[in-house]
């Protein structure tokens, strides 16, 4: 694909897909439309040059691609709305330089929104949100999510007839309505972050893409900012995660591995928003920016996790906390509170019960929870770790 063509579809993807969706209403023909847009400009851009105003000419192709697809249409049942569109337009060359507005409506938020509605599976939020908003192709999701690529494609066409036939608004919801779906956007965005956390790095990287679109789209959202912020702080990680195959736990890792410019981007997001209320999102990532300071102020970190724990009241945030607890009150503390944790089947429950044990001088009963974790089936980097500490453990 031209340099020119790949840089437009990347940026201007969503955005000519939402327009088309709502002008149409129907986010299958909106992408069929636009694929064949950016077709016509793959042809035509490398020969005659790209337009003055890319954004526009794609948008106005795309529509009229969209009102040669409709003409094309025998099977159009009686009250469908598209059957009543005009399609009496006078015809215009698509290669023709479009002028049109700098300042077009961005409808990409409206899309978002429509493609993380309720209605839908989980699954199916995370699937259209990829296609739908930055362009993945199926193949390219199917792979992110370990999927054949024909069942990621009955998937898409499923949650595209629901959107259509539950006629699902595309819109903003309301005021009131906004906080809710909201985090249910912020959800799904999360999703394909953890999705490529350990797995495809692209897919991370697709996630803090629209992490950032989000919040150019909503700047004054905190929880916005703070998923955005939470993920760049793991992602600037990713190179000192493991090493020769075995996971390396937060304290012990290479810090000049990490990414620091994606650290500051990170640290500016969360110092803008520094006096507001923390919620899960926003709260995570102000503890994981703790963790870059060169000495951890645990206590601080004890009290964020305590406020988590307001908005965020889960096994795994308190599992999480008692480590940190350890290093304010000593892993006897600690180990009082991992026992009061219902997670028997979390390799990270033992693996945090054999270190507080071990730290104890417990050592029999730190091996023997060790031994549990690795029983609990634990991804490999992850099962790597946890065999050396016990073979540490265990050495005569």
């Amino acid at each position: 694909m031209d340099d020119a063509v790949a840089a437009a579809f990347r940026e201007e993807w969503g955005r000519v897909v939402a327009v088309l969706v709502g002008l149409l209403g129907d986010i299958h023909l909106a992408e069929e439309a636009a694929q064949d847009a950016f077709a016509v400009a793959a042809e035509r851009w490398p020969r005659d040059g790209a337009p003055t105003n890319p954004r526009a000419w794609l948008i106005t192709t795309a529509r009229r691609k969209a009102i040669d697809r409709i003409r094309a249409r025998r099977d159009i049942p009686v009250g469908d709305p598209l059957a009543d569109r005009d399609v009496d337009e006078p015809p215009s060359p698509p290669e023709a330089d479009v002028v049109m507005p700098d300042h077009l409506p961005d409808e990409r938020l409206a899309l978002i929104f429509t493609c993380c509605h309720p209605a839908l599976a989980v699954e199916a939020q995370v699937a259209l949100t990829l296609r739908a908003v930055l362009g993945l192709s199926t193949r390219e999701i199917a792979a992110g999510f370990l999927v054949p690529e024909q069942t990621m494609k009955r998937r898409l066409n499923r949650a595209k007839t629901k959107v259509r036939d539950a006629a699902i608004p595309f819109a903003v919801p309301a005021e009131t309505a906004l906080p809710d779906r909201l985090d249910q956007v912020l959800t799904v965005v999360y999703l394909v972050f953890n999705a490529g956390y350990r797995g495809p790095a692209a897919l991370a990287g697709e996630a803090i893409r629209l992490g950032r679109l989000l919040l150019a789209l909503m700047p004054d959202e905190a929880e916005v900012a703070g998923l955005l912020a939470l993920m760049l702080l793991q992602e600037s990680r990713r190179d000192a995660r493991e090493r020769d195959g075995e996971l390396v736990p937060l304290p012990e890792q290479d810090r000049s591995a990490w990414r620091w410019p994606l650290v500051a981007e990170a640290l500016a997001l969360l110092t803008l928003r520094q006096g507001a209320p923390g919620g899960r999102h926003l709260l995570q990532a102000r503890i994981a920016a703790a963790y870059t300071l060169p000495e951890v102020p645990w206590r601080h970190v004890l009290d964020l996790y305590d406020e988590l724990l307001g908005v965020l009241d889960t096994d795994v945030v308190r599992l999480n906390r008692a480590v940190v607890l350890a290093e304010v009150s000593g892993p006897a503390a600690a180990l009082a509170a991992v026992d009061a944790l219902d997670l028997d089947g979390y390799p990270w429950l033992h693996a945090t019960r054999a270190e507080m044990l071990a730290r104890l001088g417990r050592t029999e009963e730190a091996a023997a929870a060790y031994r549990a974790a690795l029983a609990c089936g634990p991804p490999e980097p992850d099962a790597a770790l946890v065999r050396r500490r016990l073979r540490e453990l265990t050495r005569p």
